[in-house]
């Protein structure tokens, strides 16, 4: 065999090594350096959360706070989410009312269908879709927002001017996405029950005393309560991450695309860890002995 033949015979088999070494490190890096840069990630936005929360009180105290930046921040939000929440608050309260119907018939129970589904729509279905959707719609312009004057160097540019950005650009924000997701959750609850209602009467011939008395007897006010709770904790929630996400940016336009991709990832997950939470809490502390 000649040399060039040796050569040709070996090549393949170190490359094929070479590669299977490569993807070895990068995987063994990736597992050493991803737990470090999710806790500091999670870090930053719980520092981010506290010091925009604080800011928020004591700017409201002593009138300081930005009160044209979030009149503009709250009428975008309502601008670009009333509609798709409405849109997404019909079918799924009409799926509610179909499925709670059928499975009532199963058990004989066809009074109790309208308003176990309306009472579902107000405890988990119309805080946590309407939350979902300012993640998807609201947090990822706020998070591109921020992205761009970030890596425009804006941001340090109203920091060496000794304007701070955390104040001006993130308080407002936060305090307008609280308000709204707490607006829209509840109109959900509104268009939930309504919905609910239409499809028990003249789709499953209910009957609307039946469904007026059974949700009364159902619902309460602490459930409404529970709902504002939920959507003031997830509209934090997803501002916070917009924002965090936006003012850590890096690496230009894609840097930008990329940090507005995790903060709708993020935000959602936390918002259904987060429910999860909630509603595991508020049955051991509010358990139901009677209807």
């Amino acid at each position: 065999m000649t040399p060039e033949q040796a050569r040709m015979t070996t090549e393949p088999a170190g490359r094929e090594s070479t590669a299977v070494d490569e993807i070895t490190d990068w995987t063994k890096g990736y597992l050493r350096r991803h737990p470090v840069a999710s806790l500091r990630t999670v870090g930053g936005q719980v520092v981010l959360g506290g010091a925009a929360i604080r800011y928020l009180c004591t700017d409201v105290a002593t009138g300081r706070f930005p009160v044209g930046e979030f009149v503009r921040q709250a009428s975008f939000m309502v601008k670009t989410s009333y509609v798709p929440t409405v849109a997404v608050a019909l079918p799924i309260s009409a799926t509610l009312s179909i499925q709670f119907g059928l499975l009532a018939g199963q058990v004989g129970a066809t009074s109790l269908a309208g308003a176990a589904s309306g009472l579902a729509v107000i405890r988990q279905s119309a805080p946590l879709v309407t939350a979902m959707l300012l993640a998807a719609a609201v947090g990822s312009a706020v998070c591109s927002d921020l992205g761009a004057r970030t890596i425009r160097e804006e941001i340090d540019a109203m920091e060496v001017m000794g304007v701070s950005a955390l104040r001006r650009l993130v308080v407002p924000r936060l305090a307008a996405c609280v308000l709204v997701a707490m607006g829209l959750t509840g109109l959900s609850c509104f268009i939930g029950f309504l919905a609910g209602y239409l499809f028990n009467v003249y789709v499953q011939n209910g009957t609307p005393g039946s469904f007026l008395a059974t949700f009364s007897s159902f619902a309460t006010t602490g459930d409404l309560y529970l709902a504002m709770v939920k959507s003031a904790v997830f509209g934090t929630i997803v501002a916070v991450v917009a924002c965090e996400k936006g003012l850590s940016a890096r690496g230009g336009p894609g840097g930008v695309a990329n940090a507005v991709n995790a903060a709708v990832v993020a935000s959602i997950i936390l918002l259904m860890l987060v429910d999860v939470g909630f509603t595991e809490m508020y049955t051991i502390l509010f358990p139901r002995t009677t209807l």
